[in-house]
């Protein structure tokens, strides 16, 4: 059974404490991860380009020349596919590339994210995390203490508007309600730094 050091904001160890074994313990499925984050990049694409079709272009109404007699080829209109500022056929259309992951597979991948973390000592446990002034120096202050220099993903159950205004001027931090946070999003950073009621919920969603 995994163990994490359970610290304070000031980095002072407070005691340690023993993690799910089932949650923060499996070997990482790799297949798996990489379809849920495919799955959930996917569902950030917006799929709104879009092309007109002849059907949609303004104009071309008159047909360019008579139907025989010139030498030319025939045409209809002047904005077929074929003329310069005709509408394209096979363009794109507005689209959702969502891809359909069923519930425990996406279970399965974020428990595999979190033993990964474990597994590579980038897993903080803190007591909790709160900054009285809306300050980015009272932020860095924290992830100093903690010692993580690298970009770091911090995991709360729920958001004080002081702490996201003072991490939010910080490219590589992100502070994240843990109800809302994505595999891709836990594997995209380096360091992820979990409060106790954050690591009671995927306790309880995940055990």
């Amino acid at each position: 059974m995994p163990t994490l050091n359970l610290f304070n904001q000031a980095g002072e160890k407070l005691s340690e404490v023993a993690l799910n074994d089932a949650i923060f313990g499996i070997t990482p499925n790799q297949q798996v991860i990489y379809d849920v984050v495919n799955a959930q990049r996917a569902a950030l694409r917006q799929g709104t380009a879009k092309t007109k079709t002849r059907a949609e272009v303004r104009g071309g109404g008159k047909k360019p020349w008579r139907q025989k007699g010139t030498g030319r080829a025939r045409q209809g209109s002047i904005r077929s596919p074929q003329w310069r500022g005709g509408g394209v056929v096979f363009g794109p259309i507005p689209r959702s590339y969502a891809v359909k992951v069923n519930q425990k597979v996406k279970q399965l991948a974020l428990r595999s994210a979190l033993s990964h973390h474990v597994l590579e000592n980038n897993l903080v446990l803190v007591d909790n995390i709160t900054v009285n002034e809306p300050k980015t120096k009272l932020f860095i202050e924290i992830i100093k203490n903690l010692k993580l220099e690298r970009n770091t993903l911090v995991l709360v159950t729920k958001i004080e508007k002081n702490l996201l205004l003072a991490s939010n001027n910080l490219p590589n931090a992100l502070v994240k309600e843990v109800s809302q946070t994505s595999v891709y999003e836990l594997l995209k950073f380096n360091n992820v730094v979990l409060t106790q009621d954050a690591l009671q919920y995927y306790e309880e969603v995940l055990g």
